[in-house]
C-alpha cells in the first residue's frame, strides 16, 4: 500500500464520517418533528479489484505481484428509513392530525443517535490521524532523501 492510497482511503473515511455525522444530527434535529422517520447511514466498502476483474487479469496474464485485493476504503451509499413506528400522541388540534385528533410523533431515539454520533466522532478522528501519521512518513522519507 503506498502513501497516497492510504490518504486516499482516510480521506473516503472521513468524507464518509461526515456525512454520517449529518444524518445523525438531522435525526436530532428532527427528534419532535410528526412523521418524522429516523434515518439509517449505510457505509459500503470500496473494492480496489473484483474477483471478476482479478480473474480476467489472471486469464491475461496480466497478474503482477503485489497487487492489493484489500478493501479501499467506503463510501456512503446513503440512508435507510427507520421501520420501527414512533408513539401516537393524542394532539386534536395539530394540523396533521388523523380524523380521531392522533398525530405520530417521531420515532428519533436520541440516545441511539447521540451514542451513534460519538462512534463516527472517533471513526473521523482515528481517519485525521492516520493521515497525520502518513504526512510524517513523507516527510521522514523526504529528509532521508536530503541526507539527513
Amino acid at each position: 500500500m503506498t502513501l497516497q492510497s492510504s490518504l486516499g482511503i482516510a480521506a473516503q473515511g472521513l468524507d464518509a464520517a461526515g456525512e454520517r455525522m449529518t444524518i445523525h444530527a438531522n435525526n436530532i434535529a428532527n427528534l419532535t418533528t410528526p412523521n418524522y422517520q429516523r434515518k439509517i447511514p449505510v457505509l459500503m466498502e470500496n473494492n480496489e479489484m473484483s474477483f471478476e476483474n482479478i480473474m480476467a487479469q489472471m486469464r491475461n496474464g496480466v497478474i503482477q505481484t503485489g497487487i492489493s485485493t484489500s478493501p479501499g476504503g467506503v463510501h456512503m451509499a446513503g440512508s435507510i428509513a427507520d421501520s420501527t413506528p414512533g408513539k401516537r400522541v393524542y394532539n386534536p388540534g395539530h394540523p396533521e392530525a388523523d380524523k380521531d385528533g392522533f398525530v405520530q410523533a417521531s420515532n428519533v431515539n436520541v440516545l441511539a443517535d447521540m451514542s451513534d454520533s460519538l462512534s463516527t466522532q472517533r471513526v473521523y478522528e482515528a481517519n485525521l490521524a492516520v493521515i497525520s501519521m502518513v504526512k510524517a512518513m513523507a516527510n521522514r522519507a523526504l529528509e532521508i532523501g536530503r541526507g539527513q
